[in-house]
């Protein structure tokens, strides 16, 4: 009877390892020094903590193992606070979060510079591809199903 009861604990956890695959995440600060040892896409991903859709993308799209699976092979993979308040140094340049001086939800300078439109405000989530070169490829302001997010990172 106990090996029956180990045998079915062994096959009822197999399926929790599977959805704990996670993309491996860096910040921005650690990206310049990754393209440095070798160069690769970027797959960019601008949040916020009250954001609701970002949360969701969270919890399904970026859990999804076909999407954790490419974008650990063929991305790196920066994931960032759009209200963070710490600096960031990237490639000589030191950027901060200045709006948050004076407004309660300011936004960081890299997703401004990287994630603003020009006909509408900054809205999140936002994700980008960037190719070898940091151009931008593809990008999206919205919420992405996991089948949204495959073609967005589609070579």
């Amino acid at each position: 009877m106990k090996k029956l009861f180990l045998i079915l604990l062994v096959f009822a956890l197999q399926p929790i390892k599977a959805q704990h695959a996670e993309i491996n995440w860096i910040g921005f600060e650690d990206l310049e020094d990754s393209l440095k040892v070798k160069t690769k896409p970027v797959v960019l991903y601008f949040y916020t903590d009250w954001c609701v859709y970002c949360k969701k993308m969270d919890k399904n799209a970026f859990r999804d193992p076909e999407i954790v699976s490419k974008v650990n092979q063929d991305f790196y993979a920066v994931k960032m606070n759009a209200e963070s308040t710490e600096p960031v140094e990237f490639e000589g340049q030191t950027f901060t979060n200045e709006q948050a001086k004076v407004k309660r939800n300011g936004v960081h300078q890299i997703p401004q510079i990287l994630a603003t439109r020009e006909d509408r405000p900054i809205s999140f989530p936002v994700v980008m591809v960037l190719d070898e070169n940091f151009r931008v490829k593809r990008r999206s302001f919205e919420y992405l199903t996991s089948e949204k997010l495959k073609i967005l990172i589609k070579d």
